[in-house]
């Protein structure tokens, strides 16, 4: 038997809204996700909930995974797995200490043969923009340039050279909504440990393109963007070439330089891995123009709404607030809709998330069934938005693990859910567990762009998208100062010219 192989695994994972006033801490880690050591092995294993409350299997479960059925004999070295809420950019003192304790865990882990590494990919930092890639930098400094080190990204990662020349293995999600945490982590970990075992040699190549927006919905089920994600698996059929990888990248990042990506891998094939690179990269180009649908805003939603009347008896209508989304890092505390909810959406009963931890704090006193007069909304963002006199009962107090204290509201057609923490209202149980029925909605209010379509899909009738005002406006391109020309703010004729200067190579 071959001696046994020693594989650190670890995960530092936030998406970042660098437009949010609410900056992320440890604290949001520690209370979404965070496991160290024996119970983050336990947590991968066959049986195990790797995420509790949103993944049984992710990407450290694939990894395990690929692991167990390799030739390899296989020692996993866990050192923690932190992931958290998207939000906005993380405090500088809290990125230094997940520094220093990755740092610290390599060290003590002693002899390693590879380091298996989950992140975002568009993380945001107080002072930092790119963080992900000090991460990779401490790595190096560990373990040297030899070890081999495999990444799993968000498809909507940020892709840079100080992201991508650190790395050996590099593999994103190839689902929207995502839905292939698992599969990305036993596609990664088998080409790792594929390298170790001397049976292939990864050779890489990317590209980027001036490009933020395009491809309509970006779903990996519907055109324009489906012909991408199949060209991808064709050329996976190739002997050569061991994963293709496409990047959307985030659209609310405090950086110059922001756009769409191509990454290959082959098996000791360079020439190759450039010529599957451009062309991914073609079609990406060829889909700029599709852009996504205009959104209505409140009151023309709630008269779309009112239409749809077999719809609402026959299950609920997901209405997802495309411009306060928690799961881009929004606060969550947007009162546009709400307020013409209030105004306009009379004889509806309407499901509705607030983010408020002073709302939460002054109901904290407030006996069941007590009466409720107070303002919600525009405390964390309040330049952005203003508070709503809301009246009504507490129907509900609870502290929970997810989103700390949470009131539950009857404010007649509207029953609201306002928490302490991020309010990343996209499954239904954000109000079921709260008492509120599926039965007795006629609108689900969300703060998720893709995946609820997933979670709500036995309830929803219909999803539609509103634009209200806040930190996830998806022409945030119109203002954004970008390092040079890009789609859709300017027209460029071709990706390549700052493609190459992006990289840094002549030509």
């Amino acid at each position: 038997m071959s001696r046994t192989r020693r594989i650190a695994i670890a995960r530092i994972a936030q998406e970042s809204n660098a437009l949010s006033p609410v900056v992320s801490t440890l604290a949001d880690f520690r209370r979404t996700h965070f496991l160290e050591g024996d119970a983050l092995l336990d947590a991968i294993q066959p049986g195990g909930t790797e995420a509790k409350g949103f993944l049984d299997d992710a990407e450290l479960s694939g990894f395990a995974q690929a692991a167990a059925a390799h030739q390899l004999n296989v020692e996993l070295v866990p050192l923690f797995s932190a992931w958290a809420v998207p939000g906005g950019p993380l405090a500088a003192e809290d990125h230094a200490w997940f520094r220093d304790e990755l740092k610290r865990g390599l060290r003590a882990a002693g002899p390693l043969d590879g380091v298996f590494l989950t992140v975002h990919g568009s993380m945001n930092v107080v002072g930092t923009p790119e963080p992900e890639a000090d991460y990779f930098a401490d790595v190096r400094e560990v373990v040297g340039d030899d070890v081999p080190l495999a990444v799993t990204m968000d498809l909507h990662a940020n892709l840079s050279t100080t992201k991508v020349d650190p790395v050996t293995v590099l593999c994103a999600y190839r689902t929207n909504p995502h839905r292939d945490h698992a599969a990305t982590g036993r596609r990664a970990g088998k080409i790792l440990l594929d390298t170790i075992a001397a049976t292939v040699r990864p050779t890489t190549a990317w590209r980027s393109l001036p490009m933020l927006v395009g491809g309509g919905f970006t779903l990996d089920f519907l055109p324009p963007t489906l012909a991408i994600f199949r060209a991808m698996k064709r050329w996976e059929k190739h002997p050569k070439v061991l994963s293709c990888s496409m990047f959307m990248s985030h659209l609310w990042l405090d950086q110059g330089e922001i756009g769409w990506a191509t990454h290959v891998i082959t098996d000791d094939d360079p020439a190759l891995a450039a010529e599957v690179a451009e062309d991914l990269a073609d079609r990406c180009w060829a889909v700029r123009k599709s852009l996504p649908p205009e959104f209505p805003g409140p009151r023309e939603a709630i008269a779309q709404v009112r239409k749809m009347t077999w719809r609402r008896k026959l299950g609920v209508v997901a209405m997802c607030d495309a411009s306060d989304v928690v799961g881009a890092g929004a606060p969550g505390d947007a009162t546009g809709l709400l307020r013409a909810i209030l105004d306009e959406g009379r004889g509806l009963t309407w499901f509705f998330p607030m983010r408020d931890p002073a709302a939460v704090a002054a109901l904290e006193s407030t006996p069941i069934g007590g009466a409720v007069d107070l303002n919600v909304g525009g405390v964390l963002d309040p330049a952005r938005q203003r508070p709503v006199a809301v009246s009504g009962t507490l129907l509900n107090f609870e502290s929970t693990e997810s989103f700390g204290k949470v009131a539950t509201l009857d404010l007649g057609d509207v029953k609201m859910v306002v928490t302490e923490g991020a309010n990343l209202a996209m499954k239904p149980d954000f109000y079921t567990d709260r008492g509120l029925r599926m039965r007795d909605a006629d609108v689900c209010v969300v703060k998720s762009f893709f995946p609820f379509r997933i979670y709500f899909a036995r309830y929803a009738r219909k999803s539609l998208y509103v634009r209200t005002e806040g930190t996830t406006n998806f022409d945030v391109w119109r203002s954004h100062d970008y390092a040079r020309p890009t789609w859709p703010r300017d027209d460029p004729t071709s990706w390549r010219p700052a493609d190459r200067a992006r990289r840094g190579v002549g030509g």
